[in-house]
């Protein structure tokens, strides 16, 4: 990145920190944006030119969820389909911990900040949405899927329903350890099910 773009992203990810900072301590709801400004030593402006909402200092990996799903489909291997190469980059962030993906002992205070407040709740139902919007262009971009827009359906669904069984049983007080191997199959058994219904 030019000097400019990585100021800018140092920018970005100030904001994000000493927002979620005071959002972990006092609850989404409970935080302006006039307090995250002035600990993050920026003018109100300037938070809202890198975060049109609220909700986006928090959930701060929308764009970067956006590009790897993107890129996870453009660039897979000759040969791999749609659904293999999200099975593949689902797996990989499970394995390796990624924040948009993985079930870790470390993100229950992150859920909970989210379970806590009816507009963050809001924010990942339509982050779910703009997922399904992706994931409809790229199964019509690969002309794998008869029907792009119920495959993007079934697979945020998926997704969605492995997740939060698996991080529902870590917020009960199971650890990453117990999970985990369950988790991987539940995966593996729902890409199973789409592939076998949308062969």
């Amino acid at each position: 990145m030019s000097l400019r773009e990585r100021k800018k992203a140092e920018t970005r990810q100030r904001i994000s920190d000493h927002g979620s900072m005071l959002f972990y301590e006092r609850g989404f709801d409970n935080v302006t944006i006039s307090e995250i400004a002035e600990a993050a030593d920026v003018s109100k402006v300037t938070v809202f030119n890198y975060f049109p909402r609220k909700e986006d200092i928090f959930l701060d990996r929308i764009p970067e969820l956006i590009d790897i799903l993107t890129s996870t489909v453009t660039d897979r291997p000759a040969g791999e389909t749609v659904l293999g190469a999200l099975r593949r980059m689902i797996l990989d962030h499970v394995a390796t911990g990624h924040p948009l993906a993985g079930i870790e002992d470390r993100f229950r205070h992150f859920w909970r900040v989210v379970l806590d407040s009816p507009a963050l709740r809001a924010r990942a139902r339509e982050v779910a949405e703009e997922v399904e919007a992706v994931l409809t262009r790229l199964f019509t971009e690969s002309g794998e899927a008869h029907d792009p827009h119920l495959m993007a359906a079934f697979v945020v669904a998926a997704f969605r329903t492995t997740y939060q069984t698996t991080a529902a049983r870590i917020l009960a007080g199971e650890t990453t350890a117990a999970v985990h191997d369950d988790h991987v199959t539940a995966v593996n058994n729902a890409f199973d099910t789409l592939e076998r219904a949308f062969p």
